[in-house]
């Protein structure tokens, strides 16, 4: 049975190799989305999007990709490092880091690990350090849940000071086209005895 799964987990690790993870994607990305601006890099063969239960809706998520082979995954990860690479036209840039084997939902069973799960009795002394953790973790979760939020009103904010400086500065692109149209720019440019190109 061993010589069976020895295989199987070793293509699964390789397959860990070639996999990108990346955070921090818009809610709006779809899996065609991230394909089509990841294709740039290699093939990509598979996008698996990581599910959050529980935080709410428009938060950030995450996707596992797993390019072709290794150097291209290298050359996303490069690339990431580098440059903020946006995608969708929102304002987040995106994180990327090699995928880890906890990260995939549905491994296969690594060979020679056994894992036994047991209730833990109120009077066993494993329990209160379990409790200590779970506590813990509540406290992380409400922290992080606190960030995130406010993380989500700065991006709102950048998101809205973008739209507004591209509206201004089409504005200005349409007031100086019109003055080249209406022949203004033309009759200035006699009148100070200046060369003006129309093109």
């Amino acid at each position: 049975m061993g010589t069976s799964a020895q295989p199987e987990y070793a293509a699964f690790e390789e397959k860990v190799k070639h996999t990108v993870y990346m955070d921090n994607l818009s809610p709006r990305v779809s899996e065609s989305v991230l394909r089509n601006a990841l294709e740039q890099f290699g093939s990509v063969k598979s996008i698996q999007f990581i599910p959050n239960y529980l935080g709410p809706r428009n938060m950030p998520r995450c996707a596992l990709v797993e390019m072709e082979n290794t150097k291209q995954a290298n050359s996303v990860l490069s690339i990431l490092a580098q440059f903020p690479f946006m995608i969708n036209g929102m304002p987040r840039p995106v994180t990327a880091r090699p995928a880890e084997v906890e990260m995939f939902s549905d491994p296969p069973k690594k060979p020679g690990r056994n894992i036994t799960v047991r209730w833990l009795d109120t009077k066993d002394p494993d329990f209160a350090v379990v409790m200590q953790l779970k506590r813990l973790a509540q406290r992380h979760s409400a922290e992080a849940a606190f960030m995130l939020e406010k993380q989500l009103e700065e991006e709102e904010k950048l998101a809205l000071q973008q739209q507004n400086t591209l509206k201004s500065n089409y504005k200005k692109y349409e007031m100086i086209d019109s003055v080249f149209a209406d022949g203004a720019a033309r009759r200035l440019a006699r009148i100070y005895n200046m060369n003006v190109l129309d093109d």
